[in-house]
């Protein structure tokens, strides 16, 4: 797959799960619960990677030259990096282990 075809859906999966998470911050902190979670640290640091996914994705798809592939790549890594942090957050609250 080039990065004419990766990279924007890295920007659109991104950008959605940034969305998400801006949502979840917003609604700990309105519910004044994020004082007694650790979940709105996590949020914080998965808005970050997230956030910088957005960014390198959308400079690969602008870039013509040869970096938009390390660009995509390492959007790549970091979106995943983003969505595994979501997925063990929620498992391990799920399960109790964290509160």
């Amino acid at each position: 797959m080039s990065n004419r075809e990766k990279s924007p859906h890295i920007l659109n999966a991104s950008s959605n799960l940034l969305g998400i998470c801006f949502i979840l911050l917003a609604s700990l902190k309105v519910m004044k619960i994020s004082d007694k979670t650790f979940i709105d640290e996590v949020t914080t640091f998965a808005i970050v990677l997230f956030m910088v996914s957005c960014i390198l994705s959308f400079i690969s798809i602008r870039n013509k030259t040869e970096r938009s592939q390390f660009y995509e790549n390492v959007a790549d890594i970091v979106f995943i990096s983003g969505l595994s942090l979501l997925f063990i957050t929620t498992i391990l609250y799920s399960f109790n282990v964290i509160k």
